[in-house]
């Protein structure tokens, strides 16, 4: 499971169209395993039904300050203390007004204010009130009083306006809500992960490579720091921001980067072989760029170069070892097979046939182990590397 497993979260509802974007919210935590509470404004109940709230989230949506049925009447309190975060999607104008002004006359203001957990929200209003002076003094005040904001997105609008106030989407909140709960799950260990793809020269200006842009690597990077390992990222060339708090050590080919991970992975616990490295490369690199010989082709001679994961796996026989597979066919029977032959702990397998990966934001993978077979989803490839650090943190530590 991922960060938010057994996590208490409030999600606030209110007024506004964007109140139907809720459902899917409280969907998408339920799949993290987050444990899920729903607190509806009376202008909520206008937009989407209680029923429908308390269908997905399995548990009763409470609408009311004064409850009844709550021990001793003091269900507010109650819900204040069992929460991990409160979540308010939509947050409308009217609301952070509230929220900056200390008001306290519904139930979930009085929750904000009862309540010692982290507090997000995802504003959504039109956006001449977005735009507003008093909207921003409002939101600058909840600001320095650490609530955060995720969002609003600019976009067209549901009244017909283009511009920013857009409700952020249900997934980007959950990423948010990951970010916020790391997993810890790789605490005081040592991790290396390569990532991108490798050029290897022809001449000084042509090189052979391939599409990988090294998203899902750098994903990895950042899944690995905010479970607490201390990370060394080996990157090919790419256009890609290092994640926050981790050393990245930048290569151009094959042999470059084994010898970068031979060095790094002297103190590693962990290897990552994420990157797409060229299988081969040209046996002599012409020292000038090559000209074209009239209508005649060129031919250039090729070697084999090193597999940087069977490499480490052989020469590092006590590191725990994890490869990815991209293949376009046969795709769990390859990865298998890959494994065995590489002696790597855990391969990750693409099905790269579609064109759906390369460059994109989204993945979907299967990991296989020994005694392993879990498919994850298509996903943004920030929450699959998520998921893919946490299926190698479980791992580790059994076979540890």
């Amino acid at each position: 499971m991922g960060h938010l497993n057994q996590r208490n979260i409030i999600i606030g509802v209110c007024g506004g169209i964007a109140a139907y974007k809720s459902a899917e919210l409280v969907r998408l935590l339920q799949k993290q395993g987050a444990c899920i509470r729903v607190v509806m404004t009376e202008g909520a109940q206008a937009f989407i039904t209680p029923l429908t709230l308390q269908a997905l989230s399995g548990n009763p949506v409470h609408t009311e300050l004064l409850d009844a049925e709550a021990e001793r009447g003091m269900g507010h309190i109650e819900l204040a203390r069992w929460a991990d975060a409160i979540v308010i999607a939509p947050a409308t104008a009217d609301v952070l007004a509230k929220l900056a002004n200390g008001d306290a006359d519904n139930l979930l203001t009085t929750l904000v204010l009862a309540t010692a957990a982290p507090v997000f929200v995802a504003p959504a209003m039109n956006q001449q009130m977005w735009a507003q002076a008093a909207t921003q003094e409002n939101c600058d005040t909840l600001r320095r009083r650490n609530i955060f904001f995720i969002g609003p997105e600019a976009g067209e609008q549901a009244c017909g306006d283009i511009g920013t106030g857009r409700m952020s989407e249900p997934s980007a909140i959950v990423e948010n809500l990951n970010a916020h709960f790391p997993s810890r799950a790789l605490d005081g260990l040592r991790v290396v992960i390569t990532a991108g793809p490798t050029r290897e020269a022809i001449d000084p200006v042509r090189f052979i490579g391939n599409h990988s842009s090294g998203k899902m690597g750098f994903a990895l990077a950042r899944a690995a720091r905010e479970a607490g390992a201390t990370v060394t990222l080996i990157a090919g060339p790419v256009h890609l921001a290092t994640p926050e708090g981790v050393e990245r050590i930048d290569v151009e080919s094959a042999r470059q980067m084994l010898s970068a991970c031979e060095q790094s992975c002297e103190h590693a616990d962990i290897f990552v072989a994420c990157a797409a490295v060229a299988d081969y490369r040209p046996i002599a690199i012409a020292d000038h760029k090559l000209k074209k010989q009239g209508e005649a082709g060129l031919t250039i001679e090729l070697t084999q170069n090193p597999d940087i994961a069977a490499t480490i796996s052989r020469d590092f026989p006590e590191l725990y070892t994890v490869g990815f597979a991209a293949e376009t066919q046969n795709v769990l029977e390859h990865a298998r097979e890959k494994r065995q032959r590489k002696q790597l702990d855990l391969i990750i397998a693409n099905d790269v046939s579609n064109d759906a990966v390369f460059g994109q934001d989204h993945n979907s993978v299967t990991i296989i182990g020994p005694e392993l077979q879990l498919h994850l989803d298509k996903a943004s490839k920030l929450q699959v590397a998520r998921s893919c650090i946490e299926a190698i943190a479980t791992d580790f530590h059994r076979s540890d």
